[in-house]
């Protein structure tokens, strides 16, 4: 679909299907939700090899953060969706009584989701599922740099959905900017800080509101009050999951300097249990999504190279790699590094590390290990980031109770659960009114009765 007609047409038709009321109906989307988790459970084996085909994702990996996580997300709006919908009573402000208010969850019409290239089937079905469960129509642009990927969910969306309910549309960067000249009632975006100005830029035109799912430099603090080899093993699977290809991936380590030399010993040790002597062999660890971010990513590595290092451009293979003695000021630490290279600053004062970081951008994800109780206090109440876990990483993100999101250059809005269905709804306030009671002390002519008034609002 690659003409400016046919992508017009489709928020279009979808605008007029949703005026239909459809979509508002509680069952209607608790059996779309349902046909969805049906294909994607039938799918299973073709989601894994295209993820296969696409990033080279291990089996494991892909299950995990792939296929299952779409199946939770499925499950836990099941479950929820009743309670959800339902409309909320409000307290009513003494002087407008007598009266009733409530807040009524409602769809917004019709969502844009564009999704990324990293994780490119849950990332675009998971808040698909959302603006399902609120009573949307959607649009989804997969990325086209996971080709494989994006025809299969355009392959199961086509054959289980009506185009004017849920519509997938693939190209380039230039179906994206003909997407963006459209109307649509929210843009929710997932990729890099750059593009998420650029659709925001797009989506003041039409007054379109937008979460933003972006990225940035997440820190990984590391104190001398830890479990070392527990700490470093957690890091390295964090760094190194989907070859470093994660938005809140640990993009640097601060640590001691006092328990550096041990660490990097723990973290050389983990990655060789994680993948072998050469994980260029091993079927658990994936690689760099094309050329491009294989050349930006090659760049990268120099300086004290202490683990690692190793590329092969034929394979888009880059090594789990570890660089020491990284300063503030070198290329690595200008961009989030987006892929298997893990940069090692040590410090003395964790002053000097929490003004580096509140220096910097926020960060979609912040990470502290320390059985530090005030430290722990500390890191929570003078920095500011996304999310924050504490003694591991990623877990922040992992189930659908938990409301993902970032703050300033990291994102604006959150989904998972409900948080996807918040993002998805207008909570429009009604309030209902009897006749009898008609005060004219709130009518004009008004002389006289200023005092009365300030006595009821006393």
């Amino acid at each position: 679909m690659s003409s400016q007609i046919l992508i017009s047409d489709v928020p279009s038709k979808q605008r007029q299907y949703f005026r239909t009321g459809a979509t508002k109906n509680i069952d209607f989307r608790i059996t779309q939700l349902q046909t969805l988790k049906k294909v994607v459970i039938e799918n299973e084996n073709a989601i894994i090899e295209v993820l296969k085909a696409d990033l080279n994702k291990p089996l494991f990996e892909a299950y995990t953060s792939e296929f299952s996580s779409v199946i939770q997300e499925i499950n836990y709006a099941l479950k929820n969706i009743k309670n959800w919908v339902k409309a909320k009573k409000a307290a009513i402000p003494i002087f407008i009584l007598p009266a009733s208010a409530q807040i009524i969850p409602e769809p917004l019409g019709v969502a844009l989701i564009i999704g990324p290239w990293n994780y490119p089937f849950t990332l675009n079905l998971v808040p698909l599922i959302g603006a399902i469960a609120s009573g949307n129509c959607a649009v989804v642009k997969p990325s086209e740099f996971a080709p494989h990927t994006s025809n299969l969910i355009a392959e199961i969306i086509s054959k289980n959905f009506p185009p004017e309910y849920i519509s997938v549309v693939e190209g380039d960067v230039e179906v994206s900017k003909q997407l963006l000249q459209e109307k649509f009632d929210r843009i929710f975006f997932t990729g890099s800080t750059a593009t998420g100005k650029i659709i925001m830029a797009a989506a003041a035109k039409h007054l379109t509101p937008v979460t933003l799912e972006l990225g940035g430099k997440s820190p990984c603090i590391v104190d001398t009050d830890i479990d070392l080899e527990v700490a470093a093993r957690r890091i390295a699977w964090g760094k190194f999951y989907n070859a470093g290809q994660t938005c809140i991936a640990p993009d640097y380590v601060l640590i001691k300097r006092d328990i550096k030399a041990e660490f990097l010993q723990a973290i050389e040790k983990c990655i060789q249990e994680f993948y072998g002597e050469n994980p260029t062999n091993s079927p658990d660890y994936a690689r760099i999504i094309n050329q491009k971010q294989f050349s930006r990513v090659a760049n990268l590595i120099q300086g004290d190279i202490r683990i690692g290092g190793e590329t092969n451009a034929d394979e888009l293979y880059i090594s789990p790699t570890v660089i020491d003695n990284v300063s503030w000021e070198d290329a690595i630490m200008q961009e989030e590094i987006f892929a298997p290279i893990l940069p090692i600053i040590e410090y003395e004062d964790i002053n000097d590390v929490i003004d580096k970081i509140n220096l910097r951008p926020k960060p979609l994800a912040l990470y502290l290990f320390s059985k530090n109780k005030k430290l722990q206090k500390k890191i929570l109440c003078e920095t500011s980031s996304g999310g924050v876990c504490i003694n591991d990483v990623i877990k922040q993100v992992s189930g659908s109770t938990l409301a993902f999101g970032g703050v300033g250059d990291s994102g604006i809005g959150s989904y998972h659960g409900k948080a996807s269905f918040d993002t998805f709804s207008h909570y429009k306030t009604v309030v209902n009114r009897p006749f009898f009671l008609d005060l004219k002390v709130l009518y004009a002519p008004y002389e006289g009765k200023l005092d009365l008034l300030k006595k009821l609002l006393g």
